[in-house]
This record gives C-alpha cells, sequence and structure tokens, in this order.
C-alpha cells in the first residue's frame, strides 16, 4: 500500500489546477464520490468555480484515481465535460492526471483511514481474476 500525504495533495491541485485553466471555461466541479470529493473542494477553492451536486455539459469531473476507468467512463460522452484525477495507473487519453503510474500498489489518500483503507482493497483484490 502506498500511502500519499497532504504534501503530495497540494501539489497535485496545483497541477490539476494548471492544466483545468488550459480547457475551455467550465461551468463548475463535480466530485466524484467518495474519493473525488476532497478534491472537488479543493479545486473549486483553487479556481474559483462552484462544486456541483451532479455533473453537466461543460463540467469538470474529478476523482482520486484512475484504475479501471469504469468509474469515470459514463463521463466521457458528457459534452464539453472535462476529466482530472490525481493519479492514472494507465497513461491518460481523455482524462487528464497530476500523476500517472504503472504501479499496481493500493493508494491510501491523506484523508482515508488505513484499516478501512485495507479492508476496500481486499474487497477489491477479491472482485478481480
Amino acid at each position: 500500500m502506498r500511502s500519499l500525504s497532504w504534501q503530495e495533495f497540494d501539489r497535485a491541485v496545483e497541477q490539476l489546477a494548471a492544466q483545468a485553466r488550459q480547457l475551455p471555461d467550465p461551468c463548475g466541479i463535480h466530485g466524484i464520490p467518495r474519493g473525488g470529493l476532497v478534491l472537488a473542494v479543493a479545486l473549486s477553492h483553487r479556481l474559483e468555480l462552484p462544486l456541483l451536486e451532479q455533473p453537466g455539459p461543460g463540467c469538470l469531473v474529478v476523482d482520486d484515481v484512475y484504475e479501471t476507468g469504469q468509474t469515470l467512463a459514463p463521463y466521457r460522452q458528457l459534452p464539453g465535460c472535462h476529466v482530472l484525477v490525481w493519479v492514472s495507473k494507465v497513461p491518460p487519453q481523455w482524462w487528464h492526471a497530476a500523476e500517472v503510474t504503472n504501479s499496481d500498489d493500493w493508494l491510501l489518500f491523506p484523508w482515508e483511514h488505513a484499516e478501512a483503507a485495507q479492508r476496500d482493497e481486499a474487497r477489491y483484490r477479491q472482485s478481480r481474476p
């Protein structure tokens, strides 16, 4: 398990904010529950954009990690939507990432509880062949 720090979080927010500033004017930010919520709030403050309860055309959708793509796939077709993630475990194609890694280590984000994350990892690994 790889533990990420608040300092790494701050750097990721800065990197993603810089990437977002290069995109057409987004109308707001939607965070994918659960992991994307903290990142969405931080980016909302940094970019001075509203935090959206529901994603809509022209918004930024943010999540903590892109691993299989299942969570973020529905947003790919949303008109004018751009997806941002802190860590991508595959090279970004239609989304943006602050960090890209080829490691399959489970990530412990700074806002997570280590024991709960270990249980999440065990359930995830059991669900995969």
